[in-house]
């Protein structure tokens, strides 16, 4: 496959704190590839200076293949505020837009020969059928007001708005970073589908290893600032990774061996031999080098303790709320159990929020009761995060709740030293929280919740932004855990690794409890959505058989003679007339036709013998029909 980016010796830093240093990468047509690194490494900074966002510092180059389109989506799309939704998508398309409002501008100026190019360039582009398309993509998207402003729009719709740009764009290189944020699972398996069916070359960052494992081809691997390259999916990263840490160990041990030997050389050496011994010192000091390399393995560490939790936890007793007319949860009732892991699944706008904030008692129900248990402690991760003062440091921040940390096994730890078990060594607590990435940001928020010491976890959307490797050890300490556990995820991977049995929101209030996993909940809706649509197809059928058993039932049969219908005089006259109007007709839409060929109609002309044409067409078949009519 040909390359269509080339990236040389890219390097990126920020005062003393270096990023990344003399990275290549290239891209070719078809790979599509995922960016895995820690969180804090340069990841988002990288895709940005790839996708010509940001510059690289140095001699750092990136060279795109002639004529190359990039499509660059980020984690928080920059929306125009003043646009529709529709006016934003319509937009998206530099070259489609061009050429229609070079169309539209063509036709007021009266300026044939420019029409001409332009009415070319609609039909090279297939500029006719843009709006069609535009829209036919906010509805796969699930916007359906297409002429909502973006200014009113949540989270997830705004990053629907962008995903829809993306598409119209038609890019011959996609970039995205975390695009499966804010999206709802339906729509991330659409988007999932899309990008496997693209032609177009992919570059990404996302932690869903679903995801991950069924679009991309190729892995690039960031690690203490070196990259390496896998390709094949996650699950041939995972396998290849073990390898290449598992050599490089052996390698180094290896040359901890060989050195003993040298460093004893080197201490019996005589000092006056040191010069013809000089290439084997030189080699000493390389194999020195070589035996002290280490991988980095960074991952956090949660071993909090949980308050301890009795056997009334919340009690839900026909438990109902209403934002206005709509109803968000209808006659809940459910004793939360010890121990048990609920997932909830469900549209955005189906009340998986407000079902949250009424079990935290931040809302209050319209009618029914919640009863909360004396010993009940909860820890409440929000999807929009913790409202951090950005002038904050790290330290400042979780001192504010506690000076100490109650550890799993009951003993304390100081929040400064609790801290660096969540990747923030000492040298970061007095950074200020606005210089954090997001994912740095996230497992600050992560640190406030869980050294509270919750037994009744509610984490919303909590794998936003989270490398892999922490969502790893997040996971690990979550299927421990030993109080109440109630997770709002789009990560279809997070959720059925820990999630016993689902609480499904349908909309109008509607909660089914389904036991199982994730996984198997949406092959079970994908089987009835199949059933479904044989269903309706077999109706359809029926009823075309039905129609056609009909039509030869008032059909004569083939022996008996056709009692021939004789026409009025009033139908004669019509039909003789109707024999000369269609012959005027098409004599009219020929000249029409041969004159609209001779470009020498000004444009109003132009566009006046188009409209004729149309309403000839149209008259011409509503007069055959009945001639055919009285004629049979």
């Amino acid at each position: 496959m040909a390359s269509i980016l080339q990236a040389e010796k890219l390097s990126k830093s920020y005062g003393i704190r270096t990023l990344f240093d003399n990275l290549d990468i290239n891209i070719n047509e078809g790979d599509k590839i995922a960016l895995i690194a820690p969180n804090g490494s340069g990841k988002s900074t990288l895709l940005r200076v790839l996708a010509g966002k940001d510059s690289s510092d140095g001699d750092g180059s990136v060279k795109l293949k002639s004529g190359v389109k990039v499509a660059w989506l980020e984690q928080e799309p920059e929306l125009n505020p003043a646009n529709t939704v529709f006016e934003e998508v319509f937009g998206a398309s530099d070259t489609l837009s061009a050429t229609i409002m070079e169309y539209e501008a063509a036709l007021l100026a009266n300026d044939q020969t420019r029409l001409e190019k332009a009415i070319h360039g609609m039909d090279a582009h297939d500029a006719w059928q843009y709006e069609i398309k535009v829209k036919q993509v906010l509805s796969r998207l699930e916007l359906t007001d297409i002429n909502m402003p973006v200014s009113s729009l949540s989270g997830g719709q705004r990053k629907r708005v962008a995903l829809a740009s993306m598409m119209i764009h038609e890019a011959d290189l996609i970039v995205l970073d975390e695009p499966t944020n804010h999206l709802d699972l339906e729509v991330i398996e659409y988007l999932e589908e899309y990008l496997k069916r693209t032609t177009s070359s992919v570059l990404m960052v996302t932690h869903d290893r679903y995801f991950l494992d069924r679009v991309c081809n190729h892995i690039l691997e960031l690690d203490n600032g070196k990259m390496y390259t896998y390709k094949g999916n996650y699950s041939y990263f995972l396998e290849k990774r073990e390898e290449r840490v598992d050599n490089f160990n052996t390698e180094t041990e290896r040359a901890r061996n060989l050195l003993r030997g040298e460093l004893e050389w080197m201490r019996r050496m005589p000092q006056a031999r040191a010069t013809k011994a000089k290439y084997r010192i030189n080699a000493f000091y390389e194999l020195k080098e070589k035996a002290e390399r280490t991988i980095k393995e960074k991952s956090m560490r949660i071993d909090v303790g949980s308050s301890r939790l009795g056997t009334k936890i919340i009690n839900c007793k026909h438990l109902s709320h209403y934002w206005g007319d709509y109803c968000s949860v209808d006659d809940f009732t459910y004793n939360f159990a010890k121990g048990e892991k609920i997932g909830i699944v469900g549209a955005n706008g189906a009340g998986k929020t407000t079902f949250l904030n009424l079990m935290t008692g931040d809302l209050k129900p319209a009618s029914g009761d919640i009863e909360w248990g004396e010993t009940l402690v909860i820890g409440h991760y929000k999807q929009t995060g913790l409202d951090f003062d950005p002038e904050e440091t790290v330290i400042e921040a979780v001192r504010k709740i506690a000076e100490v940390v109650t550890l799993a096994d009951g003993s304390v730890m100081p929040v400064s030293q609790f801290l660096s078990r969540f990747l923030f060594p000492h040298s970061t607590h007095n950074t200020k929280i606005e210089r954090l990435s997001g994912g740095e940001r996230r497992r600050l928020y992560l640190v406030t919740v869980l050294m509270k010491s919750p037994n009744f976890l509610i984490l919303d959307e909590p794998t936003n932004d989270l490398d892999i490797v922490s969502l790893n050890v997040l996971e690990e300490y979550l299927s421990t855990f030993p109080g109440c556990l109630i997770i709002v995820s789009h990560d279809r991977y997070f959720l059925d690794k820990l999630a016993d049995h689902l609480f499904v929101f349908e909309g109008g209030g509607m909660i089914k409890d389904y036991v199982g996993k994730y996984s198997e909940y949406r092959e079970l809706v994908k089987e009835r959505e199949r059933e479904a649509e044989l269903a309706e197809k077999a109706k359809k059928e029926k009823e075309a058989e039905r129609a056609r058993v009909a039509e030869r039932e008032n059909q004569p049969s083939k022996g008996a003679p056709s009692a021939e219908r004789k026409l009025s005089w009033k139908e004669q006259r019509e039909l003789e007339s109707l024999e000369n109007e269609i012959a005027s007709l098409e004599n009219e839409k020929g000249s029409l036709e041969t004159a609209l060929s001779s470009g020498n109609l000004s444009p109003e002309e132009l566009t006046k013998a188009s409209l004729r044409i149309g309403e000839i067409m149209s008259v011409i078949d509503k007069k055959s029909d009945r001639w055919l009519e009285l004629s049979s």
